[in-house]
């Protein structure tokens, strides 16, 4: 059985939106039983860890004696086992890959930028003057993704593993209401978070998380 590296605990606001749930998404729309093995922060930075992942992140996969980490890759070796996530066609295979890497390196950093602003800065002078310019890349992205989607239901003829990458890009920008703004976006995020395997994912997902043990 697949075994996801996942946090035995994150805090509150980064629940639903740590990287294990990707895979466990992806696994979820596969059909494939997979279990979680939970790791806190300081195991992430033993040995042990850092052999299965060199970034002591999550998540990181064992299946059979292959280990693998980085969630798009491991999402992309789920696809390439799983019609339901990867078209039959090589054309489509390969255009669903282009929106992968679109999904990750064109959409997510600009994502990533703003929340880091909006998290993990304290000093709030810094937050004012940068956050203008922060969200307008992050709109100019969202503008191109509305563009290309059009009246589509996805972004290619169905649902693939790109739109799950790309969905879990678009819910992390869930604490604004920049995706609202181009409306064809909430409806294609609603859209793919309305999936059955999605609420799966996200039971088990949250249902992982451990308080910790009061001192």
């Amino acid at each position: 059985m697949i075994e996801v590296s996942a946090f035995r605990w994150v805090p509150p606001f980064a629940r639903g939106h740590v990287r294990d749930f990707r895979v466990r998404w992806a696994l979820e729309e596969a059909g494939m039983p997979y279990r979680s093995r939970l790791i806190d922060f300081a195991e992430k930075e033993q040995d042990a860890y850092l052999n299965w992942q060199p970034f002591g992140q999550v998540p990181a996969i064992h299946e059979d004696g292959l280990a693998l980490f980085e969630s798009g890759a491991i999402v992309l070796h789920i696809a390439e086992k799983s019609p339901a996530l990867m078209p039959s066609d090589e054309a489509g295979r390969l255009r669903m890959t282009a929106w992968m890497f679109a999904a990750l390196n064109s959409v997510e950093p600009p994502v990533q930028n703003l929340g880091e602003l909006d998290f993990f800065t304290s000093d709030e002078s810094v937050k004012a003057a940068r956050r203008p310019v922060v969200v307008e890349a992050v709109n100019r992205r969202l503008a191109s993704l509305a563009r290309w989607l059009g009246d589509r239901d996805y972004l290619e003829d169905r649902f693939t593993a790109a739109d799950l990458l790309m969905t879990t890009v678009l819910r992390d920008l869930g604490h604004t209401d920049l995706v609202e703004t181009h409306g064809r976006l909430a409806d294609y995020r609603r859209r793919c978070e309305a999936r059955p395997a999605f609420g799966r994912a996200m039971a088990d997902h949250l249902a992982d998380f451990q308080e910790p043990v009061p001192a």
